[in-house]
């Protein structure tokens, strides 16, 4: 990755940032870098879970907000600039969404959303290894790693590779990882009602 602005940024200053030319970018270190952007079947599966999960938590009058694409303060040690991550699908908590309608700041995760979702691409280590060590160091308490295509290594997915869904579940401060593959249904400890499998998040990219 290559730095596009030298000065440091804090959370707030990245947000306002815009270089115009309608790239995604993260925070790291203070410093804002270039992200790849998705594949055409990756916008599928964000789009086909966030939208049943919006429907999924207005059906139910459920306490939380799915949002796509949005920005993830994370932890700084002592001395650090600060650095983000934009999730794929992020669940705020509803009284966060509503008190961020009541301002005119961005919309993002400026303190810990209860739930993120990442939907694994070619970099699969990050979402398996570096992303997972992030999200669990900021206290998420249920992050999905979704990999529909079976992209992640044996270690994480088994062998033979096939498409899977691991949630990962906050238990004293760390995650508890449970792999979901084939017709199994999908359990989620913030939505225990929902009816999911990764057969069926696979047929989102078969539209």
């Amino acid at each position: 990755m290559v730095a596009i602005v030298q000065k440091t940024l804090s959370f707030e200053e990245f947000l306002n940032w815009d270089d115009q030319s309608g790239r995604s970018f993260e925070l790291v270190n203070g410093v804002v870098m270039p992200i790849s952007e998705p594949t055409a079947k990756d916008e599928d599966v964000v789009d086909g879970l966030c939208c049943l999960l919006v429907e999924h938590c207005q059906s139910l009058n459920l306490p939380y907000v799915p949002r796509q694409s949005k920005q993830v303060r994370l932890n700084a040690a002592s001395g650090e600039s600060e650095s983000s991550r934009k999730a794929d699908i992020v669940v705020f908590a509803k009284e966060e969404w509503v008190r961020m309608r009541q301002t005119s700041a961005s919309a993002a995760a400026y303190i810990p959303p209860p739930f993120a979702i990442e939907v694994v691409s070619t970099n699969w280590r990050d979402d398996y290894r570096i992303k997972l060590n992030e999200y669990e160091n900021l206290g998420i308490l249920e992050y999905w790693i979704v990999d529909y295509a079976g992209l992640g290594g044996v270690q994480y997915i088994g062998s033979p590779k096939q498409p899977t869904v691991t949630v990962n579940r906050l238990i004293d401060g760390e995650y508890l990882g449970q792999r979901y593959q084939g017709e199994a249904a999908i359990i989620s400890p913030t939505f225990p009602q929902l009816v999911l499998t990764i057969a069926q998040i696979v047929a989102m990219t078969e539209i």
